[in-house]
C-alpha cells in the first residue's frame, strides 16, 4: 500500500528535515539519469492507475531510449513509483509533487511534455464514434490521463492535435449514454479550438458539428440546428464545395431536419451528401453506407416503402463487406431494415432482424445502452402490432425505465416510448392506464417538437381517438343503466359529441 512505502520512505529520512523530503531527496541523489529523466515522465500522470503500455508510448514520443522496465524497477524499490499489479503503477500525490518540481528543472522538460501529450492523443484517435464494451473497457485506464492533457497539458498540444483529447473524452462518455458527462469535453473542445486558432479554422466547424451531435442526441433539436448551419458554412468557406467534411456536415443537417419532421428541407441535402460520398469514396466506403441508410430513413418515415428498401439492403451489405458481421452499424441496420419490414406488415421478416439486432447490441454495447432501450421498444412495438400483448408490455416498460435513466425525461424519446405504451394499454381496454400515458406524451412532444411535427400530431390524434372510445363507453353504460334522458347521460353524450368535432369536453 501506498502508505506503507511512505513510513518505509520517511524512516530514511535525514534528523531536522521534512520526511518524505529528505528521503526523496536521497533517493532521487542515488538515482541514474535515465532513471530520472524516466520518474519526471511518470510524474505527468494523473493520480490514477498508469497502464505501463502508457508509459512506454508517452516515452516514445519524447525520444527516450533505454532500458525502461530496468528503470522502473530501480523507482519501485526506491519506493518513488506503487506497482499495483502487472504492467499497472501509480505515482503517490506527494511524491508527483516533488518529481513535477524536478521536472521543471530538466532541460527536456517540453519534449516529455510533448511526448506525453502525443501518446494520450493517439488514445483518443483509437476511440471510435460508436465505441463498443471491449472499446471501452480497453481504455478506461487512460482516462484520467487523457482528462489531464485536455486540462493540465493542453499548452503543449500541437494544434493539429489540439481537438483530439476533447474528442476522446466525449465519445467515451457518449458511447456509454453518458451525455451530461460528454457535454461539457465538447463545450471545451470549441471553446479552445477557438481560442487558439480563430474563429474560422476547419477544428473549429468541427467542435461546432460535435457540439450539434450532441445536442441531437439530447433532443435540443432547436440548439443544434444554428451549430450545425455555422460548421456547414464554415467548411464550405475554408474546404470549398465539394470535401468529404461539406458531406458530413449536410448529412447531419438532414438528419435533424428528418428529427424535426422537416422531411422536404431533409431530402436534398441527404441526396446531395451521398453523391458527395460516393464520388469522393469511390461508391465502397462506411460512410456512403450511412448516407444510403440515412436516406433510407427518410423515405420510411414518409411511408415510401417501396423507396427505402434497396437503399437499407445496400447500406445493410456494405457495412457487413466494410465492418464485419458484428459491428453497431450492421446492428442499426439490421433494425431499421426490421422497422420498415413491420411497417410493410411482414412480421416474419421483420422479427428475425429486430431480434439479431437486439442481441448484437446487447453483445457490443452492454445491457443498459440508449441503442439497446430502442431494439426494446421496436420489437415490443412489432408485437403490439400483432396482437402479442403480454409479450410487448413487458419490453416497452424495460424501454421507458432505460430511456428515463439515460435521458433527460422531456425528451423526444420518452414521448414516443410513452405513446407506445398508452397504445398498447388502450388495445387492451385499459383506458385508466392509457390516457395518462397520452398526456404525459403529448406534453414532451409539444415542448420539444412543437405542436405541428409529425410524431406531435400523431400523439395528439392517438389521444383524441382514446378519448372519443371512452366517452362512447361511457355513454353506452349511462344509457343501459341510467336511461338516454338521465342528466349524466345527456353530460356524457355532449362530451362524445364535441369529441367528433375535434374540441375538448
Amino acid at each position: 500500500m501506498l502508505a506503507d512505502i511512505l513510513a518505509q520512505v520517511q524512516k530514511q529520512a535525514s534528523a531536522g528535515k521534512s520526511g518524505v523530503a529528505a528521503a526523496f531527496e536521497l533517493n532521487w541523489e542515488c538515482l541514474e539519469p535515465e532513471a530520472q529523466e524516466l520518474a519526471c515522465l511518470l510524474s505527468l500522470f494523473a493520480l490514477a492507475p498508469i497502464p505501463w503500455s502508457l508509459v512506454e508510448s508517452a516515452a516514445s514520443a519524447s525520444h527516450l531510449e533505454f532500458d525502461f522496465k530496468a528503470n522502473c524497477t530501480i523507482l519501485v524499490e526506491r519506493y518513488l513509483l506503487q506497482e499495483l499489479a502487472e504492467d499497472t503503477y501509480q505515482v503517490h500525490e506527494r511524491i508527483q509533487e516533488l518529481l513535477r518540481q524536478k521536472l521543471e528543472d530538466l532541460a527536456e522538460a517540453d519534449e516529455l511534455k510533448r511526448g506525453y501529450c502525443q501518446a494520450m492523443v493517439a488514445v483518443a484517435k483509437d476511440i471510435p464514434e460508436t465505441p463498443t464494451l471491449i472499446e471501452i473497457s480497453k481504455v478506461t485506464l487512460a482516462i484520467p490521463h487523457l482528462t489531464g492533457t485536455a486540462t493540465v497539458y493542453q499548452a503543449w498540444l500541437s494544434d493539429d492535435d489540439l481537438i483530439w483529447p476533447f474528442i476522446g473524452l466525449a465519445r467515451f462518455y457518449e458511447g456509454q449514454g453518458a451525455y451530461e458527462q460528454a457535454l461539457p469535453w465538447y463545450e471545451q473542445c470549441l471553446s479552445s479550438t477557438r481560442e487558439r486558432l480563430g474563429d474560422s479554422h476547419p477544428d473549429v466547424a468541427t467542435s461546432l458539428n460535435n457540439l450539434a451531435e450532441l445536442y441531437r442526441s439530447q433532443g435540443r433539436y432547436s440548439e443544434a440546428e444554428p451549430l450545425y448551419i455555422e460548421a456547414l458554412s464554415m467548411r464550405k468557406s475554408l474546404l470549398g464545395q465539394s470535401h468529404l467534411d461539406v458531406a458530413t456536415s449536410l448529412n447531419n443537417l438532414a438528419g435533424l431536419y428528418c428529427s424535426q419532421g422537416r422531411y422536404s428541407d431533409a431530402k436534398p441535402l441527404f441526396i446531395e451528401a451521398l453523391s458527395m460520398r460516393k464520388r469522393l469514396l469511390e461508391d465502397e466506403h462506411p460512410d456512403v453506407a450511412t448516407s444510403l441508410n440515412d436516406l433510407a430513413l427518410l423515405y420510411c418515415s414518409q411511408g415510401r416503402y417501396s423507396d427505402a428498401k434497396p437503399l437499407y439492403i445496400q447500406a445493410l451489405e456494405m457495412y457487413k463487406r466494410l465492418l464485419g458481421q458484428s459491428h453497431p452499424y450492421v446492428a442499426t441496420s439490421l433494425n431499421n431494415l426490421a422497422f420498415l419490414y413491420g411497417s410493410q406488415r411482414r412480421y416474419s421478416d421483420a422479427e428475425p432482424l429486430y431480434i439479431e439486432a437486439l442481441s448484437m447490441r446487447k453483445s457490443l454495447l452492454g445491457q443498459s445502452h440508449l441503442d439497446v432501450a430502442t431494439s426494446l421498444n421496436n420489437l415490443a412495438l412489432l408485437y403490439g402490432s400483432q396482437g402479442r400483448y403480454s409479450d410487448a408490455e413487458p419490453l416497452y416498460i424495460q424501454a421507458l425505465e432505460m430511456y428515463k435513466r439515460l435521458l433527460k425525461e422531456s425528451h423526444p424519446y420518452m414521448a414516443t416510448s410513452l405513446n407506445n405504451l398508452a397504445l398498447l394499454y388502450g388495445s387492451q381496454g385499459r383506458y385508466s392506464d392509457t390516457e395518462p400515458l397520452y398526456i404525459q406524451a403529448l406534453e414532451i412532444a409539444e415542448q420539444r417538437l412543437g405542436a405541428n411535427h409529425p410524431n406531435t400530431i400523431t400523439i395528439r390524434k392517438n389521444l383524441e381517438d382514446l378519448r372519443r372510445k371512452s366517452s362512447t363507453q361511457a355513454v353506452a353504460i349511462a344509457e343501459q343503466q341510467l336511461g338516454a334522458n338521465h342528466p349524466n347521460t345527456i353530460t356524457y353524450r355532449e362530451n362524445l359529441e364535441d369529441l367528433r368535432r375535434n374540441r375538448q369536453p
